[in-house]
């Protein structure tokens, strides 16, 4: 990019901490004719069997051949083969291997080339393949928003559109909001595309991306599959980015270099004149604006609550909507279930009478269900029933979590608790810190009590759990998700995980424990992110035939995120969160900036925040904006891994230009932020 003027200077990278592996090979050196006249000859009475078997086995191998394998087929040794060498029959020496994480991974029978595309998929798709096929100047490509709810055939799109990107001799990148999507994403395109996928994420060894980072740079993979960090595959002749789920925050890289994967996807496109097209049932709010100022199929959106930007800069994007596939599956019908009216009724456990009796049902028909509780450990929070003291940590200032079970190896068995934002660990206290009573408890729900109830409910019900704590190792999302599809399990238990895109045909019964968790959180776009979670993880049911239902328990039944979770209805919701979002200025109909400052003293932190704040005041009153507002707040946790938070929060047409020629060290400043807790 330096001939663009985009880099002024390349980077200087440490050599790589990791080099090829090579493995000793053996090969015919000779024609098959001349190695069988060579039998008689090759030695004593004591080595000629194995030493004959060895040229016999290289004779059928034809290709270099493992000496392991060569060793284990015919008895011989080093010595033979370097006898053997000596006369000029074989040749012996290193040959590289790449270390492939795919190569174990079966694919066999798990893709269909044939499905026969509806209208709507056939119209969408020939606007991708119009954008691949058109000559694209660079710095002008085009992007895509795919939005199509649950069943509607999106993959079989990335498909096909890869498939047309190939053979145009181009690559694919395509990017997945997490690693518990990449096996089942990578299952149907190997299936598709064999020989040609590679996978990149984090889990990887540093061998495995160090081979597959070299193989995409030379030009011998066509597709890579992975996280974020993904994009960032030196492909050669990249053609088109995918963005699979694009609306959720695991692409938003929160810790420096910040950046957000979805928009530097449509960048990178934009630079390389590739396509981009990024998919989702629940695009955020943003995505589908910018949509409806660029080209595309026509979009119905509220005339009255998207007015157009005139400062979007993202380039062109289209609008590409897929309905249901009425012929495959039906969104799932969700009921409601009011849980104080179940607490009035007398239960008060954690399962609603209807979720209970769905369960019994789902199970003694052979099938499975999902229980989705976005919280992890046992017990939230624990506390003195004397004195109300609650046990916290000392870096953090919040509540720490009391688990069951430990299933890391860097945590002792015994902490039971944890505090789920810097990892500090500690044993249940017998007596209570503060007024020494013994009277300690713990309180709350997590993702490990869940299991544990639905356990004693059902004893012969196979359960799995699928939140961070079991999905720790290398390969566990895969090795859960396989016994999960296989039927080796009825019930998965687990946290916002579940909520990924997953297609699993048997569950015909997704239960959400408690709807209410994160929905009042002191941030703007928490309402967001809760719908997308329950519209998501409601579409985990009934994608086949057997059909499905979904059941949904909270103590708010009538919030305007609940209602349009059970109707499935995007446009609903985001109707009324474009009103909100526009009464208070944030995006899509204002920008934000965020610095967040962080000290070891408390006193520090809100000092030099209060510094900064009238630098800005200033600013604001000398260059008269008075369409940009800004304040300074400690940050929701004001207290993390000993350090103290405090944020200045600017909301106006342009606020990242006042802050530019400032100085502001040791300060983190976001640009257009995706929370602001």
């Amino acid at each position: 990019m330096t001939r663009l003027g985009i880099l002024a200077k390349h980077s200087i990278l440490p050599p790589p901490r990791v080099r090829p592996k090579y493995i000793r090979v053996a090969q015919l050196a000779v024609t098959p004719e001349e190695a069988d006249a060579a039998m008689p000859s090759l030695g004593t009475k004591q080595t000629l069997a194995r030493r004959q078997a060895a040229l016999q086995f290289l004779v059928r191998a034809v290709d270099a051949v493992n000496l392991s394998w060569v060793y284990a087929e015919s008895g011989c040794n080093l010595a033979d083969l370097e006898h053997l060498e000596e006369l000029g029959l074989i040749r012996l020496f290193e040959s590289e291997i790449f270390r492939d994480p795919l190569e174990r991974v079966e694919n066999r029978g798990l893709e269909n080339s044939n499905v026969v595309l509806t209208r709507e998929q056939e119209a969408a798709l020939k606007e991708i393949i119009t954008a691949l096929t058109a000559n694209h100047s660079l710095l002008s490509a085009l992007s895509f928003l795919l939005h199509g709810v649950t069943g509607s055939g999106k993959t079989e799109i990335y498909l096909r559109a890869a498939q047309e990107t190939i053979r145009r001799g181009k690559q694919v990148v395509i990017l997945v909001p997490e690693i518990a999507l990449t096996p089942q994403t990578v299952r149907r395109f190997l299936a598709r595309f064999p020989g040609q996928v590679g996978l990149v994420h984090s889990k990887l060894s540093e061998g495995e991306r160090y081979d597959t980072w070299r193989r995409a740079r030379a030009g011998k993979l066509k597709i890579v599959i992975g996280a974020r960090s993904a994009l960032f595959t030196p492909f050669p002749n990249i053609g088109l980015i995918l963005v699979d789920e694009c609306h959720d925050s695991s692409y938003y890289q929160s810790e420096p270099p910040f950046y957000h994967a979805v928009t530097s996807a449509q960048e990178y496109a934009r630079l390389c004149g590739a396509v981009c097209v990024l998919g989702s049932a629940t695009p955020t709010l943003e995505q589908r604006y910018r949509a409806t100022l660029g080209r595309g199929l026509p979009v119905r959106l509220p005339e009255a609550d998207l007015s157009p930007r005139s400062d979007i800069s993202i380039g062109e994007m289209g609008y590409l909507s897929l309905p249901q596939r009425v012929t495959d599956s039906q969104l799932p019908p969700v009921s409601i279930v009011d849980m104080r009216a179940e607490l009035k009724s007398g239960n008060r456990g954690i399962f609603s009478r209807a979720l209970s009796e769905s369960l019994a049902e789902t199970l003694s028909r052979g099938e499975q269900a999902i229980l989705f509780l976005n919280r992890r450990g046992t017990a939230t929070y624990i506390f003195c029933r004397e004195c109300g003291a609650v046990l916290k940590c000392p870096n953090c200032d919040t509540p720490l979590t009391y688990h069951v079970e430990r299933l890391t190896l860097n945590v002792p068995h015994s902490a039971e608790l944890l505090c789920h934002r810097c990892g500090y660990t500690r044993h249940m206290p017998k007596t209570c810190p503060v007024c020494k009573s013994d009277q300690i408890r713990q309180y709350g729900l997590g993702s490990e009590k869940v299991e544990s109830e639905v356990q004693a409910m059902f004893p012969s019900a196979r359960i799995l759990r699928w939140d961070w704590e079991t999905t720790r190792q290398k390969d566990a999302h895969e090795i859960i998700l396989t016994h999960f599809a296989n039927h080796q399990a009825d019930i998965l238990v687990g946290t916002q995980m579940l909520a990924k895109g997953l297609d699993l045909p048997l569950v015909t019964l997704v239960g959400i424990v408690l709807a209410d968790v994160g929905l009042n959180l002191p941030d703007p776009f928490a309402s967001e992110r809760t719908f997308q979670l329950l519209t998501q993880v409601s579409g985990r049911a009934g994608r086949s035939a057997r059909g499905g239902q979904v059941i949904l328990q909270t103590f708010a039944p009538d919030h305007y995120v609940i209602q349009s979770a059970a109707k499935h209805d995007v446009d609903g919701f985001q109707k009324l969160e474009a009103e909100y979002r526009r009464q208070l200025g944030y995006p899509p109909f204002g920008r934000v900036t965020r610095l967040e400052y962080r000290h070891r003293d408390a006193a520090k932190a809100e000092s030099e925040s209060q510094r900064v704040l009238k630098i800005l005041q200033e600013k604001l009153r000398t260059e008269r904006r008075t369409q940009t507002t800004v304040s300074a707040v400690p940050c929701f946790f004001a207290k993390m891994d000993g350090l103290y938070r405090w944020q200045i929060l600017l909301r106006g047409p342009d606020p990242a230009s006042l802050v530019r020629g400032l100085r502001l060290d040791d300060w983190r400043v976001e640009v257009e932020p995706i929370s602001l807790l």
